[in-house]
């Protein structure tokens, strides 16, 4: 008997021993952020000397861009009307409140699965009423069962050992998912902040459009006027009248075009403003020359600017630990259950000392539950759990070069605007002294019309080309700032010199 009573002690400080080592054991794989093949430059973008290899790299190892401080970086436009635009669009736009209900529900969720990490307790109070049949006494069937009713007042505690990690990496799943959440939201703030600048650089830019038609309607209807004159003496055709006439009514019908577009483009920036089309309108302000140098920095610096790869690496994180939480199903459980409280036949004496009563351990089942064969269940969802985490860490590569590519992309734009831009001003200048000397040397009866027509269309597409490549040239630059993930807060607003982040 002693030896048995012995062996017994050492069987259950071997259990206890084993529990208290494997508490908290975390099967998850040892989570690395993984490394992605970063430039030493951006291969579009102009810089005065090669950055050095210490500036440069070549690896760089991801990292959240949520402790990244994010400014107002519209601000370097130096434009107040944009500026109360964006602080309208962020008061107020719809997907962004859509946002922020998403990050408060990822942030309940991973309140609901820190709970796991604490003891549940509840009480109860209430009255049993039973009656025992007759054959459970031994009696016969005719027998009257005794009955009874038993009155309780209780607490219930239950608690998960953590034996094998299960909790704490769910626990890491939901943090993961939770910085994932607060990342979306700051990818679309940032889209949000875009969009309304993209906005309304564009409706500026109708607005230059307009002023040029405008000032092409007046010279062509001077044109009609003085054409009617040297048709009413007889020095012309009717033929040059129906020319100018026409050409008349399709610059007002072109104007009218971009007209339309403009209210188009206005309506789709209240809705980003969170108003309705009738409750905003914005009054005619032709667009003017944008030419701030946004320096790109360290293609590395793009992994902790954007908040979109940060999303991507959150996403890997969970998945990780998700692995950790499949493997522990394949280890034994242990729930520790316990009840005390007081227990009595008659309310009166539902409170005496006497009426005391504990359980520990569960009413059904048992506390150490231990898998045997459940027909590959486990073993399907642990290689689904890998393969989404294999799926992740591919769409965050991805994620990375789509990053970098809309970078270059922007760059080439900028760089290439800045001289078609150039050239374009030298085509407008061209066109109007062309223009000039066509009505001239038809003054003077030197040629037809139909070359005055044509030197008017030229310098006409001319200047409206002009307009539109420096509407062209404000979005890349938003686009610029967009794909660099934002964060020009910091920054002054200049002309001509570079911004430079700090």
């Amino acid at each position: 008997m002693k030896v048995f009573a012995m062996n017994r002690m050492l069987l259950g400080s071997v259990w206890l021993a084993t529990m208290l080592v494997t508490a908290g054991c975390s099967l998850a794989p040892t989570y690395e952020k993984p490394d992605v093949s970063a430039p030493q430059a951006f291969k579009e973008e102009k810089v005065s000397a090669p950055l050095s290899p210490a500036e440069a790299g070549n690896w760089k190892t991801a990292e959240p861009s949520e402790d990244f401080t994010r400014g107002e970086w519209w601000r370097v436009f130096n434009d107040t009307t944009l500026n109360h635009l964006e602080s309208q669009a962020q008061d107020a736009n719809q997907n962004l409140v859509a946002a922020a209900a998403r990050l408060k529900e990822a942030r309940a969720l991973n309140q609901s699965a820190r709970s796991a990490l604490f003891p549940t307790v509840d009480a109860g109070f209430g009255p049993t009423r039973q009656r025992v049949s007759p054959a459970s006494q031994f009696q016969s069937d005719s027998g009257q069962g005794a009955s009874q009713t038993l009155w309780r007042a209780q607490t219930g505690i239950s608690y998960e050992f953590d034996m094998f990690g299960r909790v704490a990496n769910t626990v890491d799943a939901a943090d993961a998912e939770t910085q994932r959440s607060e990342a979306l939201f700051h990818s679309v703030l940032l889209a949000l902040q875009a969009d309304v600048a993209q906005n309304y650089f564009a409706l500026r830019e109708l607005d230059a459009e307009i002023e040029v038609y405008n000032h092409a309607i007046e010279l062509r209807e001077q044109a009609l006027k003085l054409v009617q004159q040297q048709y009413a003496l007889g020095d012309i055709s009717e033929l040059d009248v129906a020319r100018a006439e026409s050409e008349l009514a399709t610059a007002r019908s072109d104007a009218m075009t971009v007209q339309r577009l403009r209210a188009t483009s206005e309506h789709s920036l209240a809705v980003l403003l969170g108003k309705t089309p009738a409750e905003f309108s914005m009054a005619a302000n032709p667009l003017q020359p944008v030419n701030l140098r946004i320096p790109a920095g360290l293609p590395s610096s793009l992994l902790e600017r954007r908040p979109d790869i940060a999303a991507a690496e959150r996403s890997m994180a969970a998945a990780n630990a998700r692995i950790g939480v499949t493997k522990a199903a394949f280890f034994p459980s242990l729930t520790l259950t316990g009840t005390a409280g007081f227990e009595s036949g008659s309310l009166s004496n539902l409170f005496k000392w006497s009426s005391r009563t504990f359980l520990l351990g569960p009413l059904a089942g048992t506390a150490l539950d231990l898998p045997i064969f459940d027909g590959g269940l486990r073993k399907g969802n642990l290689a689904k759990a890998r393969a989404e985490y294999e799926e992740d860490v591919a769409n965050y590569r991805q994620q990375v070069l789509v990053a970098f590519r809309e970078v270059e992309d922007n760059l080439s734009d900028l760089r290439v605007l800045e001289d078609q831009t150039r050239t374009q001003s030298q085509a407008v200048e061209a066109s109007g002294r062309a223009e000039k000397v066509a009505r001239a040397q038809y003054t003077e009866g030197d040629v037809i019309y139909l070359s005055v027509i044509d030197a008017e269309r030229t310098a006409l597409q001319s200047r409206r080309a002009a307009v539109q490549l420096q509407g062209a040239q404000a979005a890349a630059t938003v686009n610029l700032i967009r794909a660099l993930g934002g964060g020009w807060g910091n920054a002054k607003p200049a002309t001509s010199q570079a911004i430079t982040q700090r």
